[in-house]
C-alpha cells in the first residue's frame, strides 16, 4: 500500500524517480541531457530543496526558476508540448509511489508552477 509524501527522504525518493524518468522521455530527455547538459549531482539536490519548500514550508529554497527556464527558452524554444509533458511524468511518478493529501498536493503544485512558468516563459 502506497503511503503519503511525508519527509524528505519521500520527496528525495520522488524527485529522483521523476528525473530518471525525464532522462528517457523522447521529448525533455535531450533538453536536459544535450541542451542544458545537467549536472544531476547539483540539479537534484536544488529540487529536493525546491520540493520540500513547496510541500512543507521550509523555506530552504532559493532561486529563481523562471529565469532559468527563460534562458533555457533562448537555448532551445520551449513549447506547450514541453510543460505538458513535465506535468505528465510528474504526476505520474508521483502517482506510481504515492497516494495523499501530500501527493495530491504536489501534483497540483506541479500543474500550477507549470502553469506560471509556461505564461511567463513563452510570452
Amino acid at each position: 500500500m502506497k503511503h503519503d509524501i511525508a519527509s524528505r527522504s519521500d520527496i528525495e525518493q520522488l524527485v529522483n524517480a521523476f528525473y530518471d524518468r525525464v532522462k528517457t522521455d523522447d521529448l525533455l530527455g535531450p533538453v536536459f541531457t544535450d541542451v542544458v547538459k545537467v549536472h544531476w549531482e547539483k540539479h537534484l539536490p536544488v529540487m529536493y530543496q525546491f520540493w520540500e519548500n513547496v510541500l512543507f514550508y521550509t523555506g530552504g529554497y532559493e532561486g529563481n526558476p523562471i529565469e532559468i527556464h527563460k534562458h533555457i527558452n533562448q537555448l532551445i524554444p520551449l513549447q506547450a508540448a514541453h510543460f505538458a509533458r513535465w506535468n505528465e511524468l510528474f504526476s505520474a511518478t508521483v502517482d506510481a509511489m504515492f497516494a495523499g493529501e501530500k501527493a495530491i498536493l504536489a501534483k497540483q503544485r506541479a500543474f500550477s508552477i507549470a502553469t506560471v512558468m509556461q505564461i511567463k516563459v513563452l510570452q
